[in-house]
């Protein structure tokens, strides 16, 4: 089973989407799932990524090679983005799994849930705050000397959060469980 994953810019992304993702089929009873990530197109950001004709051109241009499609975008504090999500999900999920999901606040967060953060940092804040990257998801690859690494530590830190995966479901519980048991639902065999 190939799963194509479509994030909003695959520049940073892909270093925390591969990692948890495989994760999460492994968890799913799918460990031989290869986890893609888009990379043609560069969408480039939400705005693109929630547009319509470019999920179209995605799946004509990978649905004889991918099984699933999974967008992963960010929420970035925009309460009605989950409806245009499932707009989405509406119009391409006929005949394949489509899946669209997006982060609270942004797909940093699910890292930091899978990471054993700084004491001075209380979960309620890092889950409230709109702009996770600039506010611990940067420092905190910074204080671990880690900024310089692939995806500005996003590679090294979502592997390491990946092992935390029942930690990652438990604090996100509105994105990442909702997407867990969505994709679970989607690789479930069909009851004769």
């Amino acid at each position: 089973m190939t799963v194509l994953v479509i994030p909003e810019d695959f520049r940073k992304d892909q270093y925390i989407l591969k990692p948890i993702l495989s994760r999460l089929f492994r968890e799913a009873g799918k460990p031989r799932a290869r986890i893609r990530i888009c990379q043609d197109p560069l969408l480039g950001g939400v705005g693109e990524a929630t547009k319509s004709e470019r999920i179209q051109e995605i799946i004509q241009r990978y649905r004889a090679m991918v099984g699933i499609f999974i967008l992963c975008i960010d929420r970035d504090g925009d309460a009605g983005r989950r409806r245009r999500l499932d707009q989405l999900e509406q119009d391409f999920g006929d005949d394949r799994v489509f899946l669209a999901e997006n982060a609270w606040e942004e797909i940093e967060t699910w890292v930091l849930a899978g990471l054993e953060l700084p004491d001075r940092w209380r979960w309620a804040d890092v889950r409230a705050e709109v702009q996770v990257k600039e506010a611990y998801f940067d420092p905190l690859a910074a204080e671990r000397g880690l900024a310089d690494r692939p995806g500005g530590g996003r590679k090294p830190l979502a592997e390491e959060a990946a092992r935390q995966f029942g930690t990652i479901r438990q604090k996100c519980p509105e994105d990442f469980d909702a997407l867990v048991n969505r994709v679970q639902a989607a690789v479930a065999p069909v009851p004769d």
